[in-house]
């Protein structure tokens, strides 16, 4: 498995920590090749809107970072994510500032130019508030040639 530890936190991405994520674990397999990360996240007011709900544009952000850590995850060498090719996400209930969340992303299918992944944002009593499908460009690494 790929050692992504310095991720663990904001994942590399400072805003996801001054939105109130935090990536506390991840994990691959070789055969069939999986990844996943989680993250905990109490939304801070900064990730609401007017009406007091977390906006949905802050939602997508958080899982796409689920995502994109997921499939780097079950990544080997030094192939890695490069872009967000498209995403789709839906949300079903709202989350307020302050809720305790957790978000989990999956690599759904590895392919040897894109991956796919999806993403969910859960409620502390597991209910579903968002979930996110992506696709991925990748970034192989070229063997070299003797």
């Amino acid at each position: 498995m790929r050692d992504m530890e310095r991720w663990l936190g904001d994942g590399g991405m400072p805003l996801l920590g001054t939105l109130g994520v935090r990536f506390d674990r991840y994990g691959a397999t070789e055969e069939p090749v999986t990844g996943w990360a989680e993250a905990s996240w109490t939304p801070v007011p900064l990730a609401g809107n007017p009406h007091g709900l977390v906006q949905g544009g802050v939602h997508s952000v958080v899982m796409d970072a689920a995502m994109n850590f997921a499939v780097n995850a079950a990544l080997t060498g030094r192939d890695r994510t490069q872009a967000s090719l498209e995403m789709k996400t839906e949300w079903m209930r709202p989350a307020r500032p302050g809720d305790v969340l957790t978000v989990r992303g999956d690599l759904v299918r590895l392919a040897r130019q894109v991956a796919f992944a999806e993403g969910r944002v859960l409620s502390a009593d597991g209910t579903l508030l968002s979930r996110a499908t992506s696709t991925f460009l990748l970034h192989r690494e070229q063997p070299r040639s003797a």
